[in-house]
């Protein structure tokens, strides 16, 4: 491992699941510097705000010490990874669906950031189920999501569910 490798870890992350903080965890394995970039999220509607978002990001993200950031972008997700310098982005994939998607998606950072390579990681077995929206879908219909979440963020969510009038 080299020493001045930036990593970014991109996504909506609405919310945080335990997938996602364990591919946190794998990158921070690889690379010293890991930054989990939330985006603002144009063309998704997101059940939390950014604020919300990166609030939880960060505090999922307080256990790996400095060697985590959270940061927020808007725009093209290059120049975010150019302007912090990034030589990896890593993106989780939980199954074969995913792939594809992926695939085509690594294969337009390349041709926009050619020095920037993409890193697939794979959750833990237990987490490659779960997704956001999944959770999200559970917590609106007043399901458990405490095996999909961290506890902060599980709490956000009952807090969010209420105050949608959801209970």
């Amino acid at each position: 491992m080299t020493t001045d490798v930036i990593a970014v870890y991109p996504g909506t992350f609405d919310p945080m699941t335990l997938g996602h903080e364990d591919v946190v965890r794998r990158a921070t394995q690889l690379f010293p510097k890991v930054i989990v970039a939330v985006a603002a999220g144009h063309h998704k509607k997101a059940l939390f705000s950014l604020a919300e978002r990166i609030e939880m990001a960060r505090a999922v993200a307080e256990p790996f010490g400095g060697c985590v950031t959270v940061e927020s972008f808007s725009g093209l997700l290059r120049d975010f990874v150019v302007a912090r310098g990034g030589k990896a982005m890593v993106r989780g994939l939980r199954a074969v669906t995913d792939f594809d998607y992926e695939f085509q998606l690594a294969g337009m950072n390349r041709s926009l950031m050619p020095e920037v390579e993409t890193v697939f990681l794979t959750p833990s077995d237990k987490y490659q189920f779960i997704s956001s929206t999944f959770v999200r879908e559970i917590a609106m219909l007043g399901g458990e999501v405490d095996k999909f979440v961290s506890p902060h963020v599980q709490q956000r969510l009952a807090d969010k569910v209420r105050s949608l009038g959801r209970e």
